[in-house]
């Protein structure tokens, strides 16, 4: 697909999700890279997880800020607050848009649809209306493999049917995509949409499985393997979706016109995943390896007594796996770093951050 290039340099960004992990993780890439420019962060700082995290990458981007050429500016406040965004694109006017804020977890989303709801529908109309009034060159959004729910053909790729959610989380997500699609074809705004497959690394969302079971392996406690162990997830350090997403930003989807004198939506989609879907077992002794290996684990620690094979769980499925080839082609990317080396990362991180607990 032909791309307008746009050099970021000199631009205000918005990123919202931002000190989320995947939005403080890009906004740390932005404050290092850019050599003019204005970075607004947006987030309501809920406590779906420990706020403490989100506090504590938002000290790293203030740190890196000090630094940095560009200007941060973080604005506490959600997305769902159609007030507050119209204020933020009044005041700031963002040239380009990474719209990663959203309500996030398949199994949350079972006893807590309201905030799915709130954030990811109320939440992303309010960022296209916002577009679609303070014209943007570019809007990235954050979907999800999720939307592929039980896909039996493997790997996934955009062009599969995705008709089929599993979970209410999938079909937001699946939604925001067909809102950019008829946002992009009635107003002509350029939009990506990038569906993430099981993104992990240091200080990340301890609800992700490897946080969650590390904690809980850290405290001595027995961590569930779901499916008795037969799921594959194609698992994404956090450094290649950063990488992703930032090469996507500087290629929007080229505006044309139809034979109808109408305007082609100038609007796509796009995998990132790993592109070698890793048993979770294997991922899982990986894990304990790494945890050893940086002392948040005894060199003696009896991994099988900690372990419980049990039956799948609602809303998941037993395996994701990315084509990424289109996002190879139009922006010469491919994610690069597996399982041994990001687990490494993300232990050392882990025994940094919580010491002796």
């Amino acid at each position: 697909m032909s791309k307008t290039q746009i050099d970021l340099n000199g631009k205000t960004i918005l990123v919202t999700g931002s000190p989320g992990f995947i939005g403080a993780n890009l906004v740390l890439r932005l404050l290092s890279e850019l050599s003019s420019g204005t970075i607004i962060s947006l987030d309501n700082m809920n406590d779906y997880y420990d706020p403490a995290l989100k506090e504590y990458r938002l000290n790293l981007i203030n740190a890196a800020s000090v630094s940095s050429p560009a200007k941060h500016i973080f604005i506490r406040g959600s997305i769902a607050d159609k007030t507050l965004i119209g204020k933020v694109f009044t005041e700031y006017r963002p040239q380009v848009v990474v719209n990663l804020a959203a309500q996030a977890g398949v199994r949350y989303s079972i006893d807590h649809p309201d905030v799915y709801i709130e954030s990811n529908i109320i939440g992303f109309y309010n960022i296209l209306e916002a577009c679609r009034h303070y014209p943007v060159e570019h809007l990235v959004y954050a979907s999800s493999s999720s939307v592929y729910g039980g896909n039996k053909k493997v790997p996934f790729a955009t062009s599969d049917k995705v008709d089929n959610p599993v979970s209410l989380y999938a079909a937001t997500k699946k939604s925001n995509e067909l809102l950019a699609h008829s946002y992009s074809k009635l107003y002509n705004i350029p939009s990506t949409g990038l569906r993430f497959f099981t993104v992990y690394g240091p200080a990340g969302r301890p609800d992700m499985f490897y946080f969650s079971a590390t904690q809980k392996l850290a405290a001595g406690k027995t961590i569930q393997i779901f499916n008795y162990g037969n799921c594959k997830r194609d698992f994404t350090y956090v450094d290649d979706i950063v990488e992703g997403v930032y090469r996507v930003m500087q290629g929007a989807p080229e505006k044309a016109v139809g034979e109808d004198g109408l305007p082609i939506p100038p609007y796509a989609v796009y995998n990132i995943g790993g592109g070698t879907p890793e048993n979770l077992l294997d991922y899982v002794s990986t894990l304990q390896e790494e945890l050893v290996r940086a002392g948040v684990l005894p060199d003696d620690y009896d991994f099988e007594v900690h372990r419980e094979l049990v039956p799948m769980q609602p809303g998941d499925v037993p395996v994701t796996y990315a084509d990424s080839k289109a996002l190879e082609e139009d922006y010469g990317f491919r994610p690069t770093i597996g399982i041994r080396e990001g687990l490494r990362k993300f232990a050392e991180w882990y025994k940094e951050y919580y010491g002796g607990e």
